[in-house]
């Protein structure tokens, strides 16, 4: 207990701080509690006490408080962006991969080895070729550099009334175009 000569406000701030020893009670000092309360706070565990102190805080600060706005500078709003996994997938969704359709062997047909290409091939240093109708200018170039290992200067096409692409490989001038219709055999 207190001294006697102590006044009663006193005299609760003392009880208090000896519970808090007594007890290992943090920041009790704060609170003010009569003393029929302090019988029944020796009870409380300290969870409650911190829960009480807060409540009291939160009653002494009012909920007349100002908030504090953000600032928007744009009229579109935009969701935050989240945690997004990447796919894991348990199965594959196609049961067989798919191949490229357009392959070389796809893409060029067949040289052509009529009398107007043998005189591409002699004179223009050109091999002509019969080639896929969806087949570009890139691809036939790359088609022939993978088929024959020859660089393409340039490949002009066309479709012909049969309706068959017929591509014009012009090749570089280091290499002749005779020699390369030779070993592809088709002279």
């Amino acid at each position: 207990m207190a001294p006697k000569n102590v006044t009663g406000k006193q005299q609760q701030h003392s009880i208090l701080s000896f519970s808090s020893i007594k007890y290992g009670h943090q920041n009790l000092d704060s609170v003010d509690y009569t003393n029929n309360e302090m019988k029944r706070v020796k009870g409380l565990t300290t969870p409650a006490i911190k829960k009480a102190a807060a409540a009291k805080k939160a009653a002494l600060k009012g909920t007349g408080g100002k908030v504090v706005r953000k600032v928007r500078t744009n009229t579109t709003f935009h969701i935050p962006k989240t945690l997004r996994l990447a796919r894991a997938p348990k199965y594959p969704r196609r049961s067989v991969p798919r191949v490229p359709s357009m392959d070389a062997h796809a893409v060029i047909k067949f040289p052509l080895n009529s009398e107007s290409a043998m005189k591409k091939i002699e004179e223009d240093n050109t091999l002509v070729f019969i080639c896929n109708v969806r087949a570009n200018k890139r691809q036939i170039k790359d088609a022939v550099k993978r088929l024959y290992d020859v660089n393409a200067v340039k490949v002009n096409t066309l479709i012909r009334p049969t309706g068959d692409k017929k591509a014009y490989v012009k090749l570089d001038a280091d290499v002749e175009a005779l020699e390369v219709a030779n070993r592809i055999g088709f002279i």
